[in-house]
């Protein structure tokens, strides 16, 4: 399961880092809820998204949005040889090769969708050496705009499946988390 739940960073990390740093401007999300569900891309769960996944809420609006696009990107800047984005045929298509520890990860992604109700990314990627006994991996996030966020909810908040909840920005920055 940890493979998975790295994969599925990583993925959404490629997302992130590729940003800002190209010509093409990667779409923002709608201002709201959003429900992402992440899975291993071997199938679909009956009814759900991708199986062997989580499934969790992130509230955001646009500075929210804009800062763990440019946390991404920061994060490429360090790890990242190659990060390249373009369009194609109405997808985003990413590749990029990134050093985790001492394994270079070799991945491509395709994310389709209109970011301003849905939208979904599918990664294959391949790890040399391997990394924690896998020498490649597959990962895909669905996404859904569910609404406007939460009453007792602020950008940044995201609460993950097990009913964990915490703030990314809060994280990034430090700040100890208000009640």
């Amino acid at each position: 399961m940890k493979i998975r739940l790295f994969a599925v960073a990583a993925c959404m990390g490629a997302g992130a880092i590729a940003a800002p740093a190209f010509a093409l401007d990667f779409p923002s999300r709608k201002p709201g809820l959003w429900e992402i569900q992440t899975g291993d891309g071997t199938a679909k769960a009956p009814g759900n998204g991708p199986a062997g996944g989580h499934t969790m809420q992130q509230c955001i609006d646009a500075a929210s949005d804009k800062a763990l696009r440019d946390m991404g990107q920061g994060m490429g800047k360090d790890m990242c040889s190659k990060q390249e984005l373009r369009a194609d045929g109405g997808k985003l298509v990413m590749d990029s090769v990134c050093k985790i520890g001492n394994t270079t990860a070799t991945s491509h992604a395709v994310m389709s969708g209109d970011f301003s109700s849905a939208y979904r990314m599918e990664s294959k990627s391949s790890y040399s050496p391997p990394l924690m006994g896998r020498a490649e991996g597959t990962s895909v996030m669905e996404a859904k705009w569910i609404g406007p966020c939460k009453a007792d909810q602020k950008p940044g908040d995201m609460v993950m499946s097990n009913g964990m909840k915490m703030n990314v920005l809060d994280m990034m920055s430090g700040r100890p988390k208000k009640p």
